[in-house]
């Protein structure tokens, strides 16, 4: 997000589930809780798409409608009402004690997918239905903060409809997509947009709130995304979850205001392979993410202006150790590619595939420079 912002000075920010969080490459603001009607009609690699148990799926691709009687704008929609029809009952509101956000209700045993930035520390919450009816009682499943997922889990399944989740590796710029959620505690709103961009990487601000985390291959839409958003479905028009809407930008020139129509999706097949993970092993047993094996920070150079990422610890037996860097070197560059910051280095390592080997440029405690090569392990799970 840093770097796709750049251009326009933009920052984003967290859309649900915590406080305002002003820094590049972060999420919009929590929407507090409200009292709301519960009968108000309502993130490395990924895995192959698969669709939510239980789901029926219905043919995958752009979802464009045909001709329909009335010409193309009345088939457009018409193809939008049977889209929200369809999908907006899978599509619920989780409120904790500190805000809101919202959920996809991923197979009939009443497992819900959101993000890790809208449950919180949260273990307990509850869930509003599209459908209506009395909120119901909510626990954590478990949180994957580094991709910045969650699964929960509803006390009472009955009655719930799974959402059908598309191969989101097929999604294009320029399809037309739909984003469903609760933004400002408005209970099943549906904003509309296209996808501006696929294989955005974007970073989070690591913060009280936020778990800081690097999404890969994220989708950029035009689709307005709001506080509340978060954890809720980005459509196509067959009806067909793509991708779990987590960011927005804004612009710093604007006094940190919305940059419109710049939003950010984690992939479609990345929740369904996080949430299996969960809900079969209890946790991610797989990141399918690269790491170097180091903690660190940004430095500043002796302009005052981020410098490189000092490591602060190696792990031990990681691709870092076994490449001879030490606590106190300083990272400046993977690939020849400069790394100044955290989020830089970072960004860079979750466009890579473990076992990859890369070129890391270094400066010694010394001062000398020295170039190493590192062959990338996995981050962990959990």
């Amino acid at each position: 997000m840093r770097r796709t912002a750049a251009a326009f000075a933009a920052a984003a920010v967290l859309l649900a589930g915590c406080g305002t969080l002003p820094a590049t490459g972060t999420r919009s603001p929590a929407a507090a809780p409200t009292a709301t009607s519960p009968g108000a009609t309502s993130p490395g690699a990924t895995s192959p798409g698969t669709t939510s148990p239980g789901a029926t799926s219905p043919q995958e691709g752009a979802g464009t409608p045909g001709p329909a009687a009335g010409g193309p704008a009345q088939g457009l929609e018409t193809a939008y009402e049977q889209v929200i029809a369809n999908v907006l009952p899978s599509i619920v509101q989780i409120n904790t004690k500190v805000g809101l956000g919202s959920g996809i209700v991923f197979d009939h045993a009443g497992h819900i997918i959101t993000n890790a930035h809208v449950v919180g520390e949260a273990t307990e919450m509850s869930v509003a239905f599209a459908t209506g009816g009395p909120d119901r009682k909510a626990r954590l499943v478990r949180s994957f903060a580094t991709g910045d997922l969650a699964v929960i889990k509803v006390d009472n399944p009955d009655g719930l409809r799974p959402a059908t989740f598309a191969d989101s590796s097929k999604v294009r710029v320029g399809q037309i997509v739909l984003a469903m959620g609760n933004p400002l505690g408005l209970s099943g709103s549906v904003t509309e947009g296209i996808v501006s961009a696929v294989g955005r990487t974007i970073s989070e601000p690591q913060e009280s709130g936020s778990p800081g985390a690097t999404i890969a291959n994220s989708i950029q839409t035009s689709a307005a995304i709001n506080p509340g958003n978060s954890g809720g479905a980005l459509v196509n028009l067959s009806g067909q979850v793509i991708g779990i809407p987590t960011l927005a930008a804004t612009n710093p020139e604007l006094g940190g205001g919305a940059a419109p129509g710049i939003g950010f999706a984690i992939p479609g097949n990345t929740a369904v392979d996080i949430a299996n993970q969960i809900i079969k092993h209890g946790k991610v047993t797989n990141s399918r993410r690269a790491a170097l094996g180091i903690r660190g920070g940004t430095v500043l150079g002796a302009n005052g202006q981020p410098a490189g990422v000092g490591v602060a610890r190696v792990e031990p037996g990681g691709g870092a150790a076994k490449a001879g860097i030490e606590a106190g070197d300083v990272i400046v560059s993977v690939n020849d590619k400069e790394t100044p910051t955290i989020a830089d280095l970072t960004e860079t390592i979750a466009t890579l595939q473990p076992g990859a080997q890369v070129k890391v440029g270094l400066i010694r405690e010394d001062g000398s420079r020295a170039t190493v090569m590192v062959t990338l392990g996995q981050l962990p799970g959990d």
